[in-house]
């Protein structure tokens, strides 16, 4: 796998058929708030009709991982708003990404491979010490 810079990434890789995923509707509605008019207009509601390379980088993130399965992306661009899609996104499919921060998984149980360690954690009380080592 390639450890890439998404959003330089997103802006030169981007398929416009990728907004007709009804998922990438959802993540972007719930990350951003902003509505898929079509393929290439995303009506924001802080910045009006824009261009899918004017999300916001979380969100351009997310939609690699979904999208592009032979890269490593770098998720640190990720808000804890993302942390459910990550998990739903690597529900579907092995992710692995590049994190530099304690992301907010939540109360719910999960399950995670620390690529540094191997560990595996189930919770956010088990993610904090492994993790908190290499952040």
């Amino acid at each position: 796998m390639l450890f890439t810079t998404p959003l330089f990434f997103f802006k030169y890789n981007y398929q416009p058929d990728w907004l007709e995923d009804p998922e990438v509707q959802k993540m972007i509605l719930d990350v951003d708030k902003s509505r898929v008019l079509g393929n290439g207009a995303i009506e924001s509601p802080v910045m009006g009709i824009i261009a899918p390379v004017s999300l916001s980088g979380g969100v351009k993130v997310l939609i690699l991982i979904d999208k592009v399965s032979d890269r490593v992306f770098n998720a640190s661009n990720c808000g804890d708003d993302c942390a459910s899609w990550l998990l739903r996104i690597g529900q579907k499919k092995d992710v692995t990404v590049n994190l530099r921060h304690i992301m907010n998984f939540g109360n719910e149980p999960f399950e995670l491979e620390v690529v540094n360690t191997g560990e595996i954690v189930r919770n956010m009380d088990e993610l904090i010490p492994v993790a908190g080592r290499y952040v």
